[in-house]
């Protein structure tokens, strides 16, 4: 088989499209390149679907979090600290239990006039577990992140949105968001950075991957158990996850020049490629 046809039979193979069945010898570089790229998609979805729908939750938990109101402030600090305390392999795990011990047949939710039955079973699949794990977890990572820009939202700056009459939803819209996401930008950055390679964990969260239909990691380990050489699957995903992040980097820099593109040039900050060996 040639590496064109490897690639129209295998590249869309983690979704469901091309050929059924796994290579089971005689495994090429090219085999690996492209099954592993075909698994990457599975990753990009968790990790492009997490980070669109918790950015949005971590707005919500820093407002919550710097509120005087402490009905609204209490919830946001112990989802925070919950998700930010305890491990995400944890979390999958966890997760994965309660919710394959849920009915299979659904949750009865009675109305009085009526009884709405609600399908669980589709919380033991990966697609969705994981992605509702991965969104809780980045959105606690972000909001902290946002809650620490809002604090140093400078004062100057609101004063004078008040010398301009604004108040309220127009104040925040207007001033104090745009300000929060230039700070907190280069930080958030990195946590999407690592979300995206924390995505690499569904692989051992216990959540299956349906008809051999895995992410990345699956791919790779399917390889090295082979051929017992890790040495060629492994660094394989290691590029295909290098590249992405630069990748990131570029387009969350873009977004970051768009934040501060009403600052002088010297005033800028700048997002740079700065490896972390810990989080």
């Amino acid at each position: 088989m040639s590496c064109w046809e490897t690639f129209t039979g295998y590249a869309l193979r983690s979704i469901g499209i091309g050929e059924r069945l796994l290579p089971r010898s005689d495994f090429t570089l090219c085999e690996h390149f492209v099954l592993i790229g075909s698994g990457l998609i599975w990753n990009l979805y968790f990790g492009i679907l997490a980070l669109s729908l918790g950015f949005f939750l971590a707005n919500a938990l820093a407002v919550a979090k710097a509120s005087a109101n402490p009905w609204a402030r209490a919830p946001a600090e112990w989802f925070i600290f919950i998700f930010r305390g305890s491990p995400l392999f944890i979390q999958f795990f966890l997760a994965y239990e309660t919710f394959v011990l849920l009915p299979r047949a659904g949750i009865d939710i009675p109305l009085g006039f009526m009884t709405i039955t609600v399908a669980t079973s589709w919380l033991s699949k990966a697609w969705a577990g994981a992605l509702l794990v991965l969104f809780l977890n980045t959105a606690a990572y972000s909001g902290e992140i946002f809650y620490g820009a809002l604090r140093s939202v400078p004062k100057g700056d609101i004063e004078a949105a008040d010398a301009y009459g604004m108040a309220g939803w127009a104040r925040f819209r207007r001033v104090i968001w745009p300000t929060m996401m230039r700070l907190a930008w280069p930080a958030y950055t990195n946590e999407a950075i690592f979300l995206f390679h924390a995505t690499t964990l569904v692989y051992f969260s216990g959540f299956p991957a349906f008809q051999q239909k895995g992410d990345s990691l699956y791919y790779a380990t399917y390889f090295s158990a082979k051929t017992f050489n890790p040495f060629i699957a492994y660094p394989v995903i290691a590029a295909y996850f290098i590249l992405l992040t630069l990748v990131i980097i570029w387009a969350f820099g873009q977004i970051n020049k768009k934040l501060n593109r009403h600052l002088p040039q010297a005033s800028r900050s700048r997002i740079r490629l700065r490896p972390q060996i810990i989080r």
